[in-house]
């Protein structure tokens, strides 16, 4: 929440200065005010990077922003002001930093600029594509609409989001899982027995030789395990943020066999999901691809959408460099192509991805099916060899003992 330095005067005329939080600049001289006191200058400050909050990841839940939307709209709707529909909603936000920008809108708003050059201030919260619809929808007049449209948009594309994200992390959880297990046997249990079998004196077992030597390995370098993994989480941020080698990454990560299919085709969701949603609110064909591959977040189509624009804009097919490309199949192609020429662009953007977004769907649903057991025989397999490891001696020793 904002903190304000003011100065002022008090019902006696004496000197009146201090610190207070407030949502906006208003409603901090709405609150002085009460309080008796006539403020002559009045400023937001800036705290010190240990006193703000900080948050990870997106200030604003999905789910949130989607709310937010419909709300906004069904407010338009009922004949509430933008202004004070803005109002309403950043009382009701249970997010600071959302609370924080809708106020901040709101004020924007009483100086007479839009409610998109408004939004578009507070790129971290509201997106260049939400930005941009709205600024069609206030002009069209229809910003109740667009905004239920946008609503529409975003919940379409975080249930595709969500099930990419378990696709990938299921194995990855579980992978970690059996690699914890793995870790304490070699750590607490083998070194139980490696007495043992040193008293015993008689030649081990491959197995049991090797098994003991991972275990002897893990408790001198277990750090070198959090060093590499500290290193590679290091080395993806660095190399996601350069264009060249996000373009290699994204490479790589479409050829991966299983999960590459579902990364092209989730990606081809949100490409043709997005890019029909601006076609059909309006927004000019060049803009609207613009703004695409700046958001799609994969440099290989990003890299096919310049192409395209850049064949737009010299008078040739949109669907030209998308078909001489290995990322978009001739499905993709075939139905913007008869898009294009029929003038209904929009309409077969949007089936290519509602078939997309079935396919992402079912995809993950396979692969989630044919992980699991592969996932289940592997843990067995290591635990059980790290068990044999360790029972295969142990029935020597009862035999010498016998």
């Amino acid at each position: 929440m904002p903190h304000f330095k003011y100065e002022g005067r008090d019902i006696k005329g004496g000197k009146k200065s201090g610190k207070l939080e407030s949502d906006s600049k208003r409603e901090a001289l709405v609150s002085l005010k009460e309080k008796g006191i006539r403020v002559l200058k009045i400023e937001e400050v800036e705290l010190n990077w240990w006193e703000k909050d900080i948050y990870i990841g997106n200030p604003v839940k999905m789910q949130d922003f989607v709310v937010f939307l419909r709300q906004f709209a069904t407010l338009l709707k009922a004949g509430v002001t933008v202004v004070k529909s803005t109002n309403i909603l950043a009382h009701q936000s249970t997010s600071k930093p959302f609370r924080k920008a809708l106020f901040a809108i709101e004020e924007d708003l009483r100086t007479g600029i839009s409610f998109s050059e408004a939004c578009g201030k507070h790129s971290k919260i509201f997106p260049s594509l939400f930005t941009n619809m709205v600024k069609v929808g206030e002009a069209g007049g229809n910003l109740d609409d667009t905004l239920e449209n946008l609503a529409d948009y975003y919940e379409k594309q975080e249930s595709t989001r969500a099930k990419v994200k378990t696709a990938l992390v299921y194995p990855a959880s579980i992978g970690i899982f059996a690699s914890g297990v793995i870790i304490f046997l070699l750590v607490s249990v083998v070194p139980t027995f490696v007495g043992m079998f040193s008293d015993f004196g008689a030649e081990l077992p491959f197995i049991t030789r090797f098994v003991m030597g991972a275990s002897e390995w893990m408790q001198s370098f277990w750090w070198l395990i959090i060093v590499v993994i500290i290193a590679i989480i290091i080395s993806l941020k660095y190399l996601r943020s350069n264009n060249k080698s996000r373009y290699y990454m994204d490479l790589i990560a479409l050829k991966i066999p299983l999960f590459g299919t579902i990364l092209q085709k989730a990606a081809i969701a949100r490409l043709t999901r997005t890019l029909s949603s601006l076609v059909g609110n309006s927004v000019p064909i060049l803009q609207a691809i613009s703004i695409v591959e700046k958001i799609i977040g994969n440099e290989i189509m990003a890299k096919v959408l310049r192409e395209s624009r850049i064949s737009l804009e010299g008078g040739n097919s949109f669907t030209e460099p998308l078909e001489k490309h290995w990322a978009f199949p001739k499905l993709v192609t075939q139905m913007i192509a008869i898009g294009e020429t029929s003038g209904a662009l929009d309409t077969m953007l949007g089936k290519v991805a509602d078939f997309y977004e079935t396919e992402v769907e079912n995809a993950t649903d396979k692969l989630k099916a044919m992980i699991e057991p592969i996932m289940i025989v592997s843990l067995a397999l290591i635990v059980g060899g790290i068990v044999l490891a360790i029972v295969v001696p142990m029935f020597t020793i009862f035999d010498h003992v016998g």
